[in-house]
């Protein structure tokens, strides 16, 4: 206690009043500023390396927000369903699960007999069609020149008849007339014989001339009876002249349904041609029946099979899939807030979980609706209790030429897109 006192005790004034006061004294040193001082390199790495984390930070940020990625992708593609298109007996398959197909191989044949049977009927009734057809053809110019020469010949024959008309009325007007002139005569020579006659009895004539006048009486009965047996014969021409006159005009008027008559064979010929064509057309039909008994690949893929030989197929049931690997490309469902900068055309990097290659390829398009949209049963979010849930779009992504040209990429493989976005 008495040290402690000693030393505490306060200075004389005198000696305080002639005496500056001491400086504080530093600060203790620390070990950090102890090794920089003595390592004067180190503070330069570490100001390096400083730089070096905030360079290697902003590039990594502008890296990572370069791209948008996501899980939920896988391969997608086409699967050709292949049908049958007629019924029958399932013959032959020259397919099994998993093979590759090129287009157009024969994959599955439908025993074609009774199509065969078919198409022999229907060619059969197709060439008889076609020769009536050709026979109705060749009928029709015919009959048309036929009713043109009947028209003509009818004008002709009415043109004929009608001046045998005339020709024969004169003929009975000059007998009329030669039968009036013989009654007259005849008219006269009786009254002469009268007068003879009387003469004779009282002698004042001679015999003579008496018998001169029985032979003219004699003559002109003679010569009524012939003049009206001519005229007779007249009137008869006339008769005939007037029958022809009547037939003429009635063949006239026949050959004056030759242009309907014309027509009728022309609608004949049409009527012929239009079966011609139809069974032309059930020809086809036969012919494509049995063409369809052979099913052929759509397109080169891989084929999955549902058909066995033996069976009985209807049209429409599907006997196997085909899937065509050279066309496949991705679906990616990236959350709506990715799509902020996504577009057409940009770069995408894939990486298969199958064998962890990374394939090339660049956005094809956006969807126009979000998955849940399209799905089966939509959500329905007109209630009270909403709560907001980010939504997926999908996205299809197609790859390269060449990316998978060794049909690596299988349908419904698992993926992981980066697009580049930036």
């Amino acid at each position: 206690m008495a040290e402690n006192t000693q030393v505490e005790s306060p200075a004389p004034p005198s000696e305080t009043t002639s005496r500056p006061a001491a400086p504080p004294a530093p600060p203790p040193t620390s070990r950090a500023s102890g090794y920089l001082r003595e390592r004067p390199h180190a503070r330069i790495f570490i100001i390096i390396a400083v730089i070096v984390v905030i360079v290697g930070g902003i590039f990594a940020w502008r890296y990572f927000s370069s791209y948008e990625s996501t899980d939920d992708a896988e391969v997608d593609g086409h699967l050709m369903p292949v049908s049958a298109r007629i019924s029958g007996y399932v013959s032959k398959v020259n397919i099994d699960d998993n093979q590759l197909v090129h287009a157009g191989d024969v994959m599955v044949e439908i025993d074609p007999r009774d199509y065969q049977v078919a198409v022999d009927q229907a060619a059969a009734a197709a060439a008889d069609a076609s020769a009536s057809a050709q026979s109705q053809d060749i009928d029709v110019p015919v009959t048309s020149v036929s009713t043109t020469s009947q028209v003509s010949s009818s004008e002709a024959d009415v043109s004929s008849a009608q001046a045998g008309i005339a020709a024969a009325q004169q003929q009975y007007d000059a007998a009329q007339a030669e039968l009036l002139q013989a009654q007259a005569n005849d008219v006269k020579a009786q009254n002469d014989l009268m007068r003879y006659k009387q003469l004779v009895d009282k002698q004042e004539v001679s015999e003579q001339t008496y018998d001169q006048a029985v032979a003219a009486a004699a003559a002109g009965d003679a010569g009524v009876a012939a003049a009206k047996a001519t005229a007779s014969a007249a009137a008869q021409q006339v008769t005939q002249a007037e029958s022809r006159l009547e037939a003429a005009r009635a063949a006239y008027r026949s050959s004056q349904t030759g242009p309907r008559q014309v027509q009728a064979m022309e609608a004949r010929a049409k009527s012929a041609g239009a079966n011609a064509q139809a069974k032309e057309a059930a020809l086809e039909q036969a012919q494509l029946n049995l063409q369809y008994a052979k099913i052929l690949a759509p397109a080169t893929g891989v084929v999955t099979k549902n058909v066995e030989v033996g069976m009985n197929v209807q049209p429409g049931q599907q006997l196997a899939s085909v899937v065509p690997l050279d066309d496949v490309w991705i679906t990616a469902n990236f959350k709506e807030t990715q799509l902020k900068h996504m577009k057409p055309g940009q770069r995408v990097e894939i990486k298969a979980d199958t064998n962890g290659r990374t394939y090339k390829g660049h956005v094809d398009s956006v969807a126009g609706s979000s998955g849940a949209r399209t799905s089966l049963l939509p959500p329905e979010n007109a209630t009270g209790n909403y709560v907001k849930v980010v939504q997926r779009v999908p996205v299809k992504i197609v790859l390269e030429p060449g990316e998978n040209s060794d049909h690596s990429l299988r349908l419904g493989m698992s993926v992981e897109p980066k697009v580049f976005v930036k």
